[in-house]
């Protein structure tokens, strides 16, 4: 367990100047800011992500008071569940399950959401409380309810809420559904990861109402913040990505692990082999570069997965969610990528003619896209809502 303050991380004064600095957080929020510290919402024993090191690391405030107050006035994300409850002691659990995110994303999301007096908001995920917090100094209490599916991560955050004397309304219950009791709505923020965004919220909102989410694929975890705004007539939302995130998905929209030996019986020379002159530098790029979240726009119910790299060598797999079919690209370093495919869809041949067309539309960066939620479903688009396809 980490008892030692961390260096790197700067106080919560210099946070705040370094935030405003890069534009996540913006004047109208930078009194909330200052005013409610994220300290007040995290437990005791919690795992920071220490960005040194790449892992999670337990941080006791019992044990370690400086590291804990360092961690938590710093911009790292959070984790303060693992296994939905399960988990018992201070080593990582096996499945990151609540946590309070990166506080340069949750105050880009809150500028997104563009909030006024008078507003009447729901959040979606409540986690600690302290994004309810955020909003309730912005908007006051009344005017805030924070939906949570976990009955203890509810109270937990609703007790925090009411120490520190902003007794949001703290709904234990199913966000997928939202909380139509208090609705209408001028706003809606969800802070985990969908796959689907269920038109009951934007039945629950007013007409030009705003709804911030982080939205995905199954391709991988490479989601973005989307940016709805409800037509005039209620009967639809659209709008643009914001920038890259990844978060903690809906609990109801989380992706069973996909077992390999379910697609891949034997060895990869059961399917049928060719090569491809794309290299692992154009199709895999850095972590959070556009075109893993734009392939899983064009390739639908497959799930990506990139290997570690070894020897010069990374296996990228894909793995169909509606049958079992499969694809393996080998990159190598110095060396034509081979490849191999099996089952009825083609998925090499998919991904590989989704990459093209991204390529050929000049690598377009997640601001180009766009989303559009009907009762009939979902919609993606690039540059013009005109011309979408459905998701």
């Amino acid at each position: 367990m980490t008892t030692n303050t961390p260096k790197a991380h700067p106080s919560r004064a210099e946070l705040g100047r370094s935030l405003i600095s890069d534009g996540a957080l913006s004047p109208d929020w930078a009194p909330a800011f200052a005013a409610v510290p994220r300290a007040a919402f995290l437990p005791g024993l919690m795992w920071p992500f220490d960005m040194d090191t790449a892992r999670s690391i337990a941080v006791s405030r019992a044990d370690g008071p400086a590291a804990w107050q360092a961690y938590a006035e710093s911009d790292a994300p959070v984790v303060t569940q693992w296994d939905d409850g399960r988990h018992i002691g201070t080593e990582p659990g096996e499945v990151p399950t609540s946590s309070a995110s990166m506080t340069g994303v949750v105050f880009r999301m809150l500028r997104d959401l563009d909030v006024r007096p008078g507003h009447r908001a729901l959040e979606i995920g409540t986690g600690t409380g302290w994004n309810a917090a955020l909003l309730a100094h912005r908007l006051g209490a009344e005017n805030v309810v924070t939906v949570e599916v976990d009955g203890t991560v509810a109270e937990s955050a609703r007790a925090a809420l009411e120490r520190f004397g902003l007794p949001v309304r703290v709904v234990h219950g199913d966000g997928f559904r939202g909380h139509p009791e208090d609705a209408p709505y001028d706003r809606i923020i969800a802070t985990c990861g969908l796959r689907s965004i269920p038109f009951a919220w934007v039945r629950q909102c007013r007409p030009g109402a705003v709804i911030v989410t982080p939205w995905g694929t199954h391709y991988s975890n490479a989601d973005a913040v989307a940016r709805l705004v409800v037509a005039d007539d209620g009967g639809s939302a659209s709008g643009r990505f914001t920038g890259p995130v990844e978060f903690m998905k809906l609990r109801a929209q989380r992706l069973p692990p996909v077992v390999h030996g379910a697609y891949v019986t034997g060895s990869v020379a059961e399917g049928d082999e060719s090569s491809t002159a794309v290299t692992e530098a154009e199709f895999v790029g850095e972590r959070f570069a556009s075109q893993r979240f734009a392939l899983g726009l064009r390739v639908r119910d497959c799930c990506q997965v990139v290997a570690e790299k070894r020897d010069g060598a990374r296996p990228v797999w894909f793995y169909g969610l509606t049958d079992r079919s499969w694809a393996c690209v080998q990159f190598r370093d110095g060396d034509t990528a081979r490849v191999w495919q099996s089952g009825p869809r083609r998925l090499w041949d998919e991904a590989e003619a989704a990459h093209r067309w991204w390529v050929g539309r000049g690598e377009p960066d997640h601001a180009r896209f766009g989303l559009t939620v009907t009762p009939e479903g979902r919609r993606a688009w690039l540059d013009d809502p005109a011309d979408s396809w459905p998701v």
